[in-house]
């Protein structure tokens, strides 16, 4: 079940830079279904399911937003960076796990209680350099002996929880949902064609796992799968953001207003013919904001002819986000209906 699947997903730690516990649940997930898994120096997982001369890239970043410890006080208090894009208030009185070099430990982040704030404090935004993490010790040592030293990367401490109406929340389903949708993929696509299945790295902190392996594989064309903004609830309009939970997954037309990707309008023929022969919704989406794999993809080599499948999800770059499963569910068969043929590019 994609459920199931998601929740493993969501429930597994790796910041970007340090996918390794996420790449083995995933290789785990796939190794009966493909004919090759290999690990690039950047810690790219590079599926091959093998067909003809025709290669077609499916691409989806392992890799959450996440913390990285930067300095311990003499207190034992751990001072921390941001890594990847992250809303700074989001981030105070959450649960924390450390991944340092004993295993894993777990903090809190804390800041300046609201009862001792001065008027001039609470005007004020609350920033990251504000915030600190509290993981029990009384000294610098006694963290040390902990196993957490400088560069030990954090993960926010959420598990999966179902909600009404076929939703479920997690953290980091941007993007172990478009991992889930991959996966699934792998495991049920009848294709004529090569298919790479390949589960990057560092997207979150600038695309890089997918530019390096959409060089190294040069496919014929490719899709990243991800996750995106819908306009359904308070605080966003449908006339900003079309996109509805629970109407199908979405393709993209453009993204960042056009300073990401601009899609390839023969991938994007493709993908809305197989969702009509298969008889899946899906949206379309142009967007303002946000970008994905596919833009470094797309720039690689003499160009590569690109378009992202995105499942609707809210909340996204939060330890909450949202999505609904059927969109999910939509996602992986309009891939799987797409796979029987090709792009007439």
């Amino acid at each position: 079940m994609v459920k199931e699947l998601l929740k493993k997903l969501s429930n597994a730690h790796g910041i970007s830079g340090s996918e390794g516990s996420v790449a083995e649940v995933i290789r785990g997930e796939v190794a009966a279904y493909v004919d090759e898994i290999t690990e690039d120096t950047m810690g790219n997982l590079i599926t091959v399911k093998k067909g003809d001369d025709f290669t077609i890239l499916l691409a989806a970043h392992m890799d959450e937003i996440g913390l990285m410890v930067k300095f311990i006080d003499e207190r034992g208090f751990v001072r921390f960076v941001t890594v990847g894009g992250w809303f700074d208030a989001t981030l105070y009185a959450q649960r924390v796990v450390l991944h340092g070099t004993k295993g894993t430990v777990s903090g809190v982040i804390g800041g300046k209680p609201p009862h001792v704030m001065t008027d001039e404090d609470r005007k004020k935004p609350l920033k990251v350099d504000d915030m600190f993490i509290d993981v029990g010790a009384t000294s610098a040592e006694e963290a040390a002996g902990l196993g957490i030293e400088v560069g030990t990367p954090v993960t926010l401490d959420r598990e999966f929880r179902e909600l009404a109406h076929n939703r479920v929340t997690g953290k980091c389903f941007d993007n172990r949902a478009g991992c889930a949708m991959l996966i699934k993929a792998l495991q049920l696509a009848d294709s004529p064609h090569t298919i790479y299945g390949v589960f990057t790295v560092q997207e979150e902190v600038g695309l890089k796992g997918a530019k390096t392996a959409a060089y190294r594989l040069n496919p014929d064309c490719a899709i990243a799968t991800d996750t995106t903004i819908p306009g359904d609830h308070p605080g966003i309009e449908r006339k900003d953001v079309s996109l509805l939970m629970g109407e199908g997954p979405v393709i993209t037309i453009i993204d960042n207003n056009g300073r990401g990707l601009i899609a390839s309008r023969k991938m994007i023929a493709w993908l809305k013919k197989a969702a009509a022969e298969g008889e899946i919704k899906v949206q379309l989406e142009v967007g303002k904001g946000g970008t994905t794999d596919a833009t470094s993809i797309h720039l690689e080599r003499g160009g590569i002819p690109s378009t992202t499948l995105s499942i609707a999800t809210r909340y996204i770059h939060s330890p909450v986000e949202v999505l609904d499963l059927a969109d999910l569910e939509g996602g992986v068969a309009l891939l799987v209906e797409a796979l029987k043929t090709k792009p007439e590019l």
